[in-house]
């Protein structure tokens, strides 16, 4: 095989990463074969070389089936590179394929205060769904987004834009345009019809995709959607799926880019690969499957690593998926439902899946915690926490684990930490730090409330790793990494079921009714 030119793949390269044009469109769409420039793409820059095709026994009880209405397209991903590596800001859920909220977060000193530098007011709607008023602000996952626009992107809008952005999807059923510096609405809200809880996606390629789910339905037709932000219009829906063996289509999971495909899983029980065109979407293949029976729904997101996809499910399922064909690989099952984005943790040793499951339903009576062997799911450890489900009128509050786990670095890279909910003592729930090695909590920290936002790290100077978390009662804390000390806290909003973006010593948060704030580390 004759290999390109260095120069040829880096002018290949910046191609890939300008902001769109017919041109870039066409590059992600590429068929991929064996004598494809894309495909030498990850073998001769970066040498990272595809997982097996491997089932594993665990896998024989996963029945699954994939439909391909595109068989013209070859499904092998044309890259293996983690495209939001190097993108210019935090373009989907904990940043990046891994989900593991590397958003490098620093402090120049030893902190003491969190301050609200502005609040934004999304508007309260007042439409009533079969589920209830949702209003407005944010829900779980709810992460907003954070760009910093090239001045070629910036050219290409039909509309003024701020040069620093958020951009975040809301309960009062619009996609909203934030200046990071000033919390001033850098562009008009686009209406998308329905609310949205989980965290929405832009297109690594700047090529203007911005990838948005429907959480519930209020008005119009429920699903799945692309928004053109440079043609500032939704360019693509994706509805009701007669193939689905779940009727429920929400998508709160945060889809990802991989290669030219879009990987997506939906509350309906499917995985779905899209392939990625500047301005719209086109489905090469989908993937259902049952577990003793039953179809669980999807709503944690997908994390990454090569060619493997790692889904969780309701059921309770974690799958390992060879994303070239949407085969599983692994399967591992926690004991109850499982929202919770799995994160993947690159060690010296070998790379893991932390996740953790919820308590639901009758006769759990705690939520587990695991470190699983990603290439193979065996399982490392398994830490279980007393958590109880609670009813409270009409309404029940599910025990254990909502919060995605955090990997710790610097002075804290053996720990990993996550949010809790006991609802042992009424709503109440725990800020933990497990061992990576041995899975035993190295403590515990109780919070007012019970929480759902995932935590965020900051490093100082010193290499000391500080975590700040929010919780259902609206208050934020900044513990120390090391040992839990609460270096400060503040109540801030009125309830944060959504996971923060990190930007320096900053982060933006939403919370439920209306309020988006912007708060300062110092």
């Amino acid at each position: 095989m004759k290999y390109p030119s260095v120069a040829s793949l880096l002018l290949v390269l910046s191609l890939c990463l300008s902001c769109g044009g017919a041109d870039s469109g066409r590059q992600v769409a590429y068929s991929v074969s064996n004598d494809t420039m894309q495909d030498q793409l990850p073998s001769v820059i970066t040498g990272i070389e595809r997982l097996p095709d491997t089932v594993y026994p665990s896998a024989g009880i996963v029945r699954h089936s994939v439909y391909m209405p595109d068989t013209t397209a070859e499904g092998l991903l044309s890259s293996l590179v983690d495209r939001y590596a190097d993108t210019p800001g935090a373009f989907t859920f904990r940043k990046g394929t891994l989900r593991n909220a590397d958003f490098v977060g620093y402090l120049d000193t030893v902190p003491s205060e969190i301050c609200i530098d502005w609040v934004y007011k999304t508007p309260f709607d007042t439409v009533t769904t079969k589920y209830g008023r949702w209003g407005g602000g944010t829900g779980w996952t709810g992460q907003p987004l954070y760009v910093e626009w090239p001045d070629s992107c910036i050219r290409r809008f039909n509309t003024s834009v701020s040069k620093r952005e958020i951009i975040l999807g809301s309960l009062d059923r619009q996609i909203h345009f934030i200046d990071y510096e000033t919390g001033q609405a850098s562009r008009m809200p686009i209406p998308v019809d329905n609310p949205v809880k989980g965290t929405i996606s832009l297109d690594p390629s700047l090529n203007g995709n911005l990838y948005v789910g429907h959480g519930v339905p209020a008005k119009g037709e429920f699903g799945a959607l692309v928004i053109d932000l440079y043609d500032n219009c939704v360019s693509h829906f994706f509805g009701r799926d007669p193939r689905a063996l779940r009727g429920w289509n929400a998508y709160d999971s945060s889809p990802v880019r991989v290669g030219q495909f879009l990987f997506r899983p939906g509350e309906n029980g499917t995985l779905y690969k899209f392939l990625i065109h500047a301005g719209s979407l086109s489905l090469h293949s989908s993937m259902t499957y049952t577990v003793n029976g039953r179809s669980p729904g999807m709503e944690a997101s997908i994390a990454v690593y090569r060619n493997y996809g790692f889904t969780a499910d309701n059921g309770g399922n974690i799958l390992c998926v060879n994303l070239d064909n949407l085969t599983p690989v692994w399967h591992y099952r926690l004991p109850d439902d499982v929202d919770a984005t799995p994160v993947l943790s690159c060690e010296a040793d070998g790379v893991y899946l932390y996740v953790g499951s919820e308590v639901e339903h009758e006769g759990v009576m705690e939520a587990v915690f695991a470190k699983l062997d990603a290439l193979t799911g065996r399982e490392i450890w398994s830490t279980g926490i007393p958590a109880l489900r609670a009813d409270v009128d009409e309404k029940h509050f599910d025990g254990g684990f909502y919060a995605s786990p955090l990997p710790g670095c610097g002075d804290c890279s053996d720990l990993i930490f996550t949010n809790v909910v006991e609802n042992t003592k009424g709503r109440n729930g725990s800020f933990v730090a497990f061992d990576k090695h041995t899975g035993r909590i190295s403590y515990s920290v109780g919070l007012r409330c019970y929480a759902w936002s995932s935590p965020v790290g900051f490093l100082d100077s010193d290499g000391r790793m500080y975590v700040l978390t929010a919780d259902c009662g609206g208050r934020v804390y900044l513990f120390r990494g090391n040992d839990g000390a609460l270096m400060c806290s503040r109540q801030v909003g009125s309830n944060f079921e959504s996971s923060p973006v990190v930007v320096g010593n900053t982060v933006v948060v939403g919370s439920r009714g209306t309020n988006i704030y912007k708060l300062s580390i110092k």
